[in-house]
């Protein structure tokens, strides 16, 4: 009598495809998943209870290490939070300069994204390609602020120092070039059957299940959710612009890898609009030296490249937060990677995994 039985098995948390310390463990019915447990916690550090030891202002650098690939988002949201919490209003040229940098953030954190999922799915070329772009953009940061990856541009009430001479000149050849740099990406993967065979179909997630799990950003946007934070509960400048919110038809990998590319075009058109009509003046409203907000409460949320990026603090009225909590997008968006394997291959995990695109740093803070 043949005996068959359920596999488990571990895939990472060293493993090249989950892009970080991650462990995921795999019950397996010969190769197709049966079940699925992720394992977080290897990059955990108590980033919430060390914001509770530390000043408004010295948080902010804490900050940029939750989602390491989109610093200039986790700054945007802390700022903002810490504003509403003591009633300031940044200037609008601020207001406009942040539109700038957060979605130059995008660009550069779905271009990372693009790179190495296509590497993941053995499209070795569209790597080399992508951080092409995305090196100018980090060039942009560098001169903005002097650092590449944890930016910490941003301060409470708006920057400490306006952008650099000709640095807004330089922006716009970047917008100038990109849409033809896109175009090449397209043609390597869009029509690519090897690609399309790996993405098409695999990784279902209906709307009904992204919005029950939790899900936000680019992966609840191709399930065909309309949900995004710049439209959904307008902040800084974004009710300013116009922009449309890319949405996916099946909720597949595939859908995923459209939805991003659109945002990326979608991106450009707000950056163009905020240079078109940036305004003149200061930089940063009058805060005061200490920064203590009045006693209450507030939950303030951007989007981030990965999704709803959300800030909660609570205040006694002085230099230290009495309670921080961060709502991680990828944490959330982690929930759905069971729902989206469950009766894939092994190979598809891979596949899929890469379409979530989640940051271990904003996972585990």
């Amino acid at each position: 009598m043949l005996r068959t039985e359920e596999m488990e098995i571990n895939m990472g948390p060293q493993h090249p495809s989950t892009h970080g310390v991650l462990r995921l463990i795999l019950h397996l019915d010969g190769e197709t998943i049966a079940g699925m447990r992720p394992v977080i916690g290897y990059l955990h550090r108590g980033v919430e209870k060390l914001s509770e030891h530390r000043t408004y202002a010295m948080i902010e650098p804490l900050t940029d290490r939750l989602d390491y690939v989109a610093a200039v988002s986790e700054n945007f949201g802390w700022c903002g939070a810490v504003e509403r919490l003591m009633g300031v209003t940044p200037p609008p040229r601020a207001e406009y300069l942040r539109v700038v940098l957060a979605e130059l953030q995008r660009i550069a954190s779905h271009l990372l994204w693009l790179g190495t999922h296509g590497l993941d799915l053995g499209a070795m070329s569209v790597f080399f390609y992508t951080f092409r772009e995305r090196e100018l953009i980090l060039d942009l940061f560098e001169a903005f602020c002097g650092a590449r990856l944890t930016t910490n541009s941003m301060r409470i009430g708006g920057f400490l120092e306006d952008a650099p001479r000709d640095w807004l000149a330089r922006v716009r050849h970047f917008l100038k070039i990109f849409p033809g740099r896109m175009k090449e990406y397209e043609d390597l993967l869009t029509k690519n059957r090897i690609f399309v065979a790996r993405t098409k179909g695999v990784g279902l997630l209906s709307a009904q299940q992204a919005v029950a799990l939790g899900v936000s950003g680019p992966p609840l946007r191709a399930s065909g959710v309309s949900y995004d934070v710049r439209k959904a509960t307008p902040y800084s400048a974004y009710p300013e612009f116009q922009f449309d919110i890319p949405l996916g038809q099946e909720g597949d990998t595939y859908d995923r890898y459209l939805v991003r590319m659109e945002e990326m075009r979608q991106s450009c058109r707000i950056i163009a609009q905020a240079l078109d009509r940036m305004p003149d003046g200061e930089v940063r409203a009058k805060v005061p030296k200490y920064i203590k907000p009045p006693q209450g409460e507030v939950y303030h949320a951007v989007e981030s490249p990965r999704g709803e990026q959300g800030f909660y603090v609570v205040s006694e009225g002085g230099e230290m937060p009495y309670r921080v909590r961060f709502r991680a997008p990828s944490f959330a968006n982690l929930q759905a990677l069971e729902t989206m394997c469950r009766g894939r291959l092994v190979a598809d995990v891979v596949a899929v995994i890469g379409s979530i695109d989640i940051v271990l740093g904003d996972c585990d803070r």
